[in-house]
């Protein structure tokens, strides 16, 4: 269960968000081996001066719609599962909302089950049969 933080700047709509969480959601079941129904995500919008970032940094140029995504993951994956979701994500962005790829940033962060609670402060690690308390 990859969970996501995406900043970008204020003012889209929320179809515009909806459509960027589709498209995140697509690329994880078909790259990602993510289950359907598996969505986590939050958005942060920023006004301007509060997103900081460089308009030509390795793929520029970058407009007003740059986007970062920041996905903490419970299992490594390949270098090569990694560069189909990051071209798949940019592709289904591409799609709809209509975010061009030079706009995408994505940062990858691995973590453990020890790493987690899902809910009722019981860690993901913990043995299953006994309720994780």
């Amino acid at each position: 269960m990859p969970f996501t933080r995406v900043s970008l700047l204020a003012g889209k709509s929320s179809q515009y968000i909806s459509a960027v969480s589709d498209s995140l959601d697509r690329a994880f079941v078909e790259c990602f081996e993510v289950p359907e129904n598996d969505r986590f995500a939050v958005f942060h919008t920023h006004q301007r001066g509060e997103l900081v970032f460089d308009r030509t940094y390795r793929g520029g140029p970058r407009s007003d719609d740059y986007m970062v995504f920041h996905i903490t993951t419970g299992k490594d994956r390949s270098p090569e599962t990694k560069a189909r979701f990051y071209r798949r994500l940019v592709d289904n962005l591409a799609k709809a909302p209509g975010v061009r790829p030079e706009d995408v940033m994505v940062v990858i962060a691995n973590s453990t089950p020890e790493d987690w609670s899902f809910a009722s402060g019981i860690s993901a690690a913990a043995p299953a049969q006994d309720g994780g308390r």
